[in-house]
């Protein structure tokens, strides 16, 4: 069976820390293959998986890296930065009024409204579809009869990290799979 050889640029390298798990799971860790070359070449990385794409100069030629890992572990931040989508991951990207996963229609409600002294934190805000933050209003949630699926609370990066997993993106190479699912079943 022959393989249609790939553009470099089809060839991201999937970036794992030094005990083998992805930097980040959502969004994937990925290199350029421009990066990941340098990385080789730094002796930062070492490579894990091989496309079967090759790169050469004059008098050079390589197979571009699927997978590399980092020689040095890298600690991840205990803090996750708060941000929008930050709150979505931490949520599921589903409305935490009615459980509806408009995604385009996701926006973030303050679950003591501002007006009443809420303020914008990990522990005031949840992802809301349009429709239930209009509903909602600036009004409480006892006020409003709307309680939100989950209390906010502020996640930790393994939180995210693991709730990230759920959503692979499109692209997905075969050397991967091994790294990205830890908890899949091992076939005999």
């Amino acid at each position: 069976m022959s393989v249609a050889p790939r553009s470099p640029d089809a060839c991201p390298a999937l970036v794992l820390n030094a005990d083998f798990r992805p930097l980040s799971y959502f969004p994937l860790s990925l290199w350029s293959w421009q990066d990941a070359l340098k990385a080789v070449f730094l002796d930062r990385v070492d490579v894990v998986a091989q496309y079967e794409t090759r790169v050469h100069s004059q008098h050079f030629e390589m197979r571009l890296p699927s997978v590399v890992s980092l020689r040095k572990y890298v600690n991840h931040a205990r803090t996750p930065a708060f941000t929008r989508f930050n709150v979505f991951l931490r949520d599921r990207f589903a409305c935490q009024y009615c459980g509806s996963n408009a995604r385009d229609a996701l926006t973030f409600d303050h679950v003591t409204p501002r007006s009443q002294g809420g303020r914008t934190t990990w522990e005031n805000i949840v992802a809301a579809c349009s429709p239930c933050n209009i509903r909602k209003g600036g009004r409480t949630p006892a006020e409003a009869k709307m309680f939100p699926a989950r209390a906010p609370e502020r996640p930790t990066m393994f939180e995210l990290n693991e709730r990230g997993r759920a959503f692979p993106p499109h692209y997905l190479h075969e050397s991967w799979q091994d790294f990205l699912y830890w908890d899949s079943e091992l076939e005999p």
